[in-house]
């Protein structure tokens, strides 16, 4: 499988947090998540991939070539938690200075997008709400037919209807279009709608990179009485909870070791959330 993006060994020293020997690889042509509680390193992550900060070692390439290559940005979309542009400018200023930097601006995407989203041309930046900012940040980064879309917390602010119009466009993106699409969000049940692939980071380390078929097929979460842990069942889980009602615990495997208690358990497919939760308890 081709690779939009590969991470080899990239370590970043920053004052209280560090990110070591970084690994993971962003497939072409597929809708990747990226996952973590809040501090964990995805957006230091982002900004060293899109070289807006620098990283003490290793190597990260993008289409194969150097992340610094200016030809890069050409064809990444960067949609950003936050609307970096001149507040008291209006969309169609904004429009004067963006466009002309890419060769493979589409006025007629843009027009499209601009309609779709329901922005007002002539408003000031200023005045937009956090939602109408993130629209507009994603207006930007769609219409000059990026090969790569790069999000950190897109759908942060918006409302519910926008947020599951958005999911059904970044999937037509990567269907139709071939898109390859890096997907940063804490609202995990999002990425169980529509990734392909997992990245999950903690405290500067990649947990697991996983497809989610992988993910459905591997994670569990196992629902009992607590007098069936002890020291040896323990063991079985990835991650656990045990209060005075019973215990819940992530379980990575074939759920048919807890055939012989069918009567005693409940076995549920893993979120996601679940997944994120339970792993943080057994590294902690």
């Amino acid at each position: 499988m081709m690779n939009a993006v590969e991470f080899d060994n990239v370590t970043k020293n920053r004052k209280g947090f560090s990110i070591q020997n970084l690994s993971f690889n962003i497939p072409t042509g597929y809708i990747t998540g990226f996952i973590g509680p809040n501090g964990s390193g995805k957006t230091t992550t982002i900004n060293m991939m899109m070289d807006l900060l620098q990283f003490d070692e290793g190597d990260i390439r993008v289409f194969g070539n150097s992340h610094k290559s200016t030809q890069n940005k050409q064809h990444i979309g960067f949609v950003y938690d936050e609307l970096f542009m001149y507040e008291d400018f209006t969309i169609k200023n904004m429009k004067s200075f963006i466009a002309p930097l890419y060769k493979s601006w589409n006025e007629n995407l843009f027009q499209q997008y601009l309609e779709l989203f329901d922005l007002p041309l002539k408003k000031k930046i200023k005045k937009f709400s956090k939602g109408m900012k993130m629209k507009t940040s994603l207006l930007f980064a769609l219409s000059h037919e990026p090969e790569l879309i790069v999000m950190d917390e897109p759908t942060s602010g918006l409302d519910p209807v926008f947020r599951r119009e958005l999911l059904e466009l970044l999937q037509n993106l990567m269907i139709n279009e071939k898109k390859s699409i890096f997907l940063s969000s804490h609202i995990t049940a999002d990425l169980d709608r529509i990734a392909d692939y997992i990245v999950f980071i903690y405290q500067g380390k990649i947990l697991f990179q996983k497809s989610m078929e992988e993910i459905k097929d591997s994670f569990h979460v196992v629902k009992g009485k607590k007098e069936m842990i002890d020291d040896d069942t323990k063991g079985l889980f990835v991650g656990l909870q045990i209060a005075d009602t019973g215990f819940q615990g992530l379980y990575e495997g074939n759920p048919a070791l807890f055939d012989p208690f069918d009567q005693e358990v409940v076995i549920e497919k893993a979120t996601l959330e679940d997944i994120m939760y339970f792993m943080i308890r057994k590294v902690d």
